[in-house]
């Protein structure tokens, strides 16, 4: 859904800067409080110590996910936007900082994303995206039964609604500052119908990605706090009664143990983004993904502008002068990748740091 400069005049670009450069600072102000959490994860580290490589490594799994279109319906392919997903991991806050990270990597290396609709992009596929889930997750948290199940369900739910509300707030910007004369109602019933189908796929990939977290580091997941283990049953008499409680000197018993360290749970998401980056995503579909589809059935891309970067040695997700179709892809991918988790660490943890002062 990224969408290229000319779809949406000047000032309502503008303002919709402004709308995401205010949000940013929002949201730095509560990534801080986000990455330096007290509590001790089960390897003794502070939250913030374990929460900042792993916002990174969100950002970058983004990013290579987001290479990975798939089929939706006949000649229309999608992505996963990732604002869901971000927002469970890490928080909602550090959420809207992934997912503008990754936008600013792909508008500035890959020529995605116009650079003049930047604020478009992040109000869009950042904000809107990661309110409108993390706010639905934590409704469904409060009626259904806390565990590592009702997590992974309320994730799908979330992830599922915050696609077609991404396309609903592009009609609107489109409605404002739309550059071609197009019905709305037709751009608004394509644009909603093919992100539902999107939805399912992101809210797919958003359940199956949380639920693996949580299977192995609980402790990581910050929409998973606060999740503590199943009272004991015993069966007595042929019913099923509470164990007795904890002595009181005891600690609350918190989530469950960690499986694998912070460290090898790191590199193996790291890994994990190269090689669907580098490899997988060069089987992905080719397909336009759902804006392009409904902007060239309903002349909206009339007005389209060239990209600012489109003579980038990486525009278009490829290596210049690399004349191999797989390897540049893949090189792109690589790349992509390392940049993405460089620069997103980088911000993560400088954000982190910032709160030490303030805390002593």
């Amino acid at each position: 859904m990224h969408v290229p400069d000319g779809f949406i005049n000047a000032p309502v670009s503008a303002a919709t800067g402004v709308v995401a450069a205010c949000a940013i600072a929002v949201s730095l102000r509560g990534a801080r409080r986000e990455l330096a959490g007290t509590a001790l994860a089960g390897d003794g580290e502070p939250g913030g110590e374990r929460t900042a490589p792993l916002a990174g490594l969100v950002a970058a799994f983004i990013f290579a996910v987001q290479m990975l279109n798939f089929p939706v319906a006949a000649g229309t392919s999608g992505h996963l936007l990732g604002g869901a997903l971000a927002a469970i991991l890490v928080g909602p806050c550090t959420g809207v900082l992934c997912v503008s990270v990754v936008l600013l990597m792909q508008g500035i290396l890959f020529a995605d994303g116009g650079l003049t609709a930047l604020g478009v992009n992040i109000t869009d596929m950042a904000i809107v995206t990661t309110v409108v889930a993390y706010g639905v997750f934590r409704g469904l948290l409060k009626v259904l039964p806390r565990g590592r199940r009702s997590i992974t369900g309320a994730a799908f739910v979330a992830a599922l609604l915050s696609v077609p509300a991404a396309a609903v707030a592009f009609t609107l910007l489109y409605a404002i500052g739309g550059t071609t004369d197009v019905s709305l109602g037709k751009v608004a019933t394509a644009m909603i119908g093919v992100h539902l189908l999107i939805g399912i796929g992101e809210a797919v990939i958003t359940a199956l990605t949380v639920g693996a977290v949580i299977a192995v580091r609980p402790d990581l997941v910050y929409g998973a706090r606060g999740l503590t283990r199943q009272r004991l049953r015993l069966r007595v008499d042929g019913e099923l009664v509470d164990a007795p409680a904890a002595p009181a000197a005891d600690p609350e018993p918190v989530a469950a143990a960690p499986r694998t360290s912070r460290r090898a749970l790191w590199i193996t998401g790291l890994v994990t983004s190269l090689v669907l980056a580098g490899f997988v995503s060069f089987y992905a579909s080719a397909n336009p993904d759902g804006l392009e589809k409904v902007a060239a059935d309903h002349g909206i891309d009339r007005t389209v502008e060239e990209h600012a970067s489109a003579d980038s040695p990486l525009a278009d997700y490829g290596v210049k002068d690399v004349g191999d179709a797989r390897l540049s892809g893949g090189l792109a991918g690589v790349i992509g990748v390392g940049a993405t988790v460089v620069a997103g660490s980088a911000v993560f943890w400088a954000v982190r740091r910032r709160r030490a002062p303030e805390a002593s």
